[in-house]
């Protein structure tokens, strides 16, 4: 069968190419589009500080309703991230609010001591919100910022948040702007998963929310990791096996009350997810703060491992790096054996 036919000998639908592209939704799940881009034009619809700026990638950060609804504070800056970020420096300096887009291991990598120097060692008020964050592209390492996190971390004055679905994407962006300083977002775009809005979650910066209890397992989770997280433990229900999410979505600062609250409750297995390496993200900042403050629950992490990860379908490429809802489910009931 040639490649793109719909279906294989199986009978099951064959991916295509597009399965490459960062969709990270379900078959007939619920979604909301361009989520960031909605919620930035609204937002400068009230505050006129705000301008849009992107290296190119304005249809693909979802930055091109804000162009086509601010043209006049809209800055194309060409293939060029480092000139990106040194504008929005300078505009910041002006009193401007610079919503500043591009994909994650361009800001995160090839920008980086551009951000670091002329934007967080001055404390400008830039909002860097990237695409294509951890593994939610197939188009191998050139494409996947499987290490922003870490990096963006161990920046001084540096605000990072990890939304999970479009419904937090939403309260995000308006979060992003009240906040004075420098802050980093991972962007999810596209049709963008709806989750949050059926636990009657809202944001707050800075802030862990307990989105359902459990008493045999707590994942501790960010990002789309969330998502799955709560997928597994309403499949691991049917198992008879009690689990409870924590969605962390500002990974700094870190919401440490709230989680060594949820981790020391005795008896259960706490289990930190992400879509970003095991080293240095969200994974790394739960264990030192339970080692700090003499917290021990039995403990684990799922994330991306520390290698190069391959080119592919992301369903594929999620099951085979253990971040797929199936594959969170059997690594769940491999530790509680």
């Amino acid at each position: 069968m040639k490649p793109g036919a719909p279906n294989s000998g199986s009978g099951k639908p064959r991916l295509t190419t597009s399965a490459m592209i960062a969709s990270i939704a379900g078959d007939g799940q619920r979604t909301k589009p361009a989520p960031f881009g909605h919620a930035l034009v609204e937002l400068a619809k009230q505050d006129p500080s705000i301008v849009g700026m992107t290296a190119d990638l304005g249809k693909y950060t979802d930055l091109h309703l804000f162009a086509q609804a601010f043209p006049d504070r809209h800055y194309q800056m060409g293939m060029a991230e480092q000139l990106l970020f040194g504008a929005a420096s300078g505009l910041a300096s002006e009193g401007f609010t610079p919503f500043a887009t591009t994909y994650a291991v361009f800001a995160s990598r090839r920008a980086y001591d551009f951000i670091h120097q002329t934007i967080a060692e001055e404390d400008r008020n830039v909002k860097i919100a990237c695409a294509l964050p951890g593994l939610t592209s197939g188009y191998g390492p050139s494409h996947q910022a499987t290490e922003d996190l870490a990096l963006f971390r161990a920046m001084p004055n540096m605000v990072v948040i990890d939304p999970c679905d479009a419904h937090e994407i939403e309260q995000v962006v308006p979060a992003m702007a009240r906040h004075k300083g420098p802050v980093y977002m991972r962007l999810l775009r596209g049709q963008v998963p709806l989750v949050l809005d059926e636990y009657g979650y809202s944001f707050e910066l800075g802030k862990a929310k307990l989105l359902r209890d459990g008493y045999e397992v707590l994942f501790v989770s960010s990002g789309i990791m969330t998502m799955r997280a709560l997928e597994a433990a309403k499949a691991m229900e049917q198992d008879r096996i009690d689990v409870g999410v924590l969605h962390v979505p500002t990974i700094k600062p870190l919401d440490s009350a709230t989680i060594l609250e949820a981790c020391a409750k005795p008896g259960r297995l706490v289990v930190v997810a992400e879509n970003h390496t095991v080293n240095g993200g969200l994974g790394e900042a739960v264990a030192s703060l339970l080692m700090r403050e003499g917290v021990h629950p039995a403990f684990r992490m799922v994330g991306l491992p520390d290698e190069f990860l391959a080119a592919g379908a992301l369903p594929t490429l999620h099951d085979r790096y253990g971040i797929s809802t199936d594959a969170l489910c059997n690594q769940i009931k491999g530790w509680l054996k």
